[in-house]
C-alpha cells in the first residue's frame, strides 16, 4: 500500500488506516476481540499498518480490543488516538487541560497495552483551556516517551493556527495532522484548513470520507448510509440532496468508465487532494475491507477528476467568494 507523510516527513503513514470504533459494542455495533484480530491480520497483510481509535469509543473498549488485537506485534503498528471528549461525569473528565491529559494519556496506555502512541490527537477544542497549557503538557507527553507525534481533529481554522504558533513560539512539538471530515459531499476542509495545512505542514487524515456512508453506491436507499439513523448527532449534516444525487449521477458515470466502485471511486478521488494524507476507514466486514483496498493502487484520470469536482462543487461563503475573485493574490489549493 502506498505511504505518505505527516507533516514535513514526521511519520510515515499508509494511505489507509482503519477506524476502530466497530471493534466492540456501541452505537455503531461491531465486532468482537476474534473478529478484530482478524481485520488487523488483513490489514497487515496489506501494508495497512495504521489503526485509529479514541478513548470515548464504546467507553474505552475500542482501545482495549486494539490493544487485545495487535498483541505480540506492537512493533508493526501506527497506533492513532484521541482524547478531550468526555469520558465521565467528573470536573476532570473532558477538555485539554494539563491534569485531563495527563491521566487520559496514562489510561490509554493501559487499556492499549502498550508504552507509547504514535499519534497523540485532541478530539475537539478546548475553549476553556489557555492553548499554552495544552500545547506545553502535550509536548511533555512527547518529552517524556508516551507521545511520538501530536494532532488534533475537529478544529476551525484559528483555533488550529493559535495552538501551532504557541507551540512553535515556545519550542514545543508542533502538530503534524488533522482529522477532519471530508469527503464529495462535504468539502468545506478545503476552504480555510487545507490551505492552512499546507502553509503549517498539518496533513489531513480524513473521517468518514464516504459521507457518513452516503457514497456506497448500490441505489438510493444503500445511499443513505448505514449510521444515518443510528448515530445522528455524530453525522456530518447533508445541506442538498441535490447535491448528493449529482455526486452520485458522477460516481456511477466514473464507476462504469473504470470497472471500480462507488466507493472506490470517491476514496480515490480524495486520496488525489492536497494535504491528504490518509483515509480513515470504517468497516464492519471483511468483505467491505477488502473492497475499500481497491481503491488505491490507482488514479482517476483529470477528466474524471473534473467530472467529480464539478458534481461536488457547491456555492461557497463570504470571503471565500471574493477572494476567488482576485486568483492572481489567492491562489486555490488543485
Amino acid at each position: 500500500m502506498d505511504r505518505r507523510w505527516l507533516g514535513d516527513r514526521a511519520l510515515s503513514v499508509p494511505v489507509l488506516s482503519l477506524g476502530t470504533a466497530s471493534f466492540t459494542s456501541g452505537p455503531w455495533s461491531g465486532n468482537d476481540a476474534g473478529a478484530a484480530r482478524r481485520l488487523v491480520d488483513i490489514c497487515l497483510d496489506e501494508g495497512l499498518n495504521m489503526f485509529d481509535t479514541a478513548d470515548v469509543y464504546a467507553g474505552g473498549n475500542a482501545e482495549m480490543v486494539l490493544g487485545q488485537a495487535i498483541n505480540g506485534r506492537r512493533d508493526k503498528v501506527i497506533i492513532s488516538t484521541k482524547a478531550g471528549l468526555r469520558t465521565g461525569a467528573g470536573e476532570n473528565d473532558v477538555g485539554s487541560s494539563r491534569g485531563h491529559l495527563l491521566t487520559a494519556v496514562e489510561r490509554m496506555l493501559s487499556r492499549l497495552r502498550t508504552d507509547y502512541i504514535d499519534l497523540f490527537q485532541l478530539h475537539a477544542f478546548d475553549a476553556m483551556t489557555p492553548v499554552e497549557e495544552t500545547m506545553e503538557v502535550l509536548d511533555d507527553l512527547v518529552k517524556a516517551g508516551k507521545v511520538r507525534h501530536l494532532g488534533v481533529s475537529n478544529y476551525a481554522g484559528w483555533q488550529l493556527m493559535k495552538s501551532q504558533a504557541a507551540a512553535r513560539y515556545n519550542g514545543w512539538q508542533p502538530l503534524v495532522a488533522h482529522q477532519v471530515y471530508y469527503s464529495l459531499i462535504g468539502r468545506d476542509y478545503e476552504l480555510e484548513l487545507m490551505p492552512l495545512g499546507l502553509d503549517q505542514g498539518v496533513s489531513a487524515l480524513v473521517w468518514s470520507p464516504l459521507g457518513w456512508g452516503r457514497l456506497k453506491g448500490g441505489g438510493k436507499h444503500a445511499s443513505a448510509g448505514r449510521h444515518k439513523d443510528a448515530t445522528p448527532d455524530y453525522a456530518p449534516p447533508l445541506y442538498d440532496e441535490a447535491l448528493l444525487e449529482r455526486v452520485l449521477a458522477a460516481l456511477g458515470e466514473v464507476a462504469r468508465d473504470t470497472g471500480k466502485s462507488e466507493a472506490q471511486v470517491a476514496l480515490n478521488w480524495l486520496l488525489q487532494r492536497p494535504t491528504v494524507a490518509s483515509l480513515i476507514i470504517g468497516v464492519s466486514s471483511e468483505a467491505q475491507l477488502r473492497n475499500n483496498m481497491e481503491a488505491t493502487g490507482w488514479e482517476l484520470d483529470a477528466e474524471h477528476m473534473r467530472l467529480l469536482d464539478e458534481a461536488s462543487t457547491t456555492p461557497v461563503p463570504y470571503p471565500y467568494w471574493h477572494q476567488r475573485a482576485f486568483p492572481e493574490r489567492n491562489p486555490q489549493p488543485v
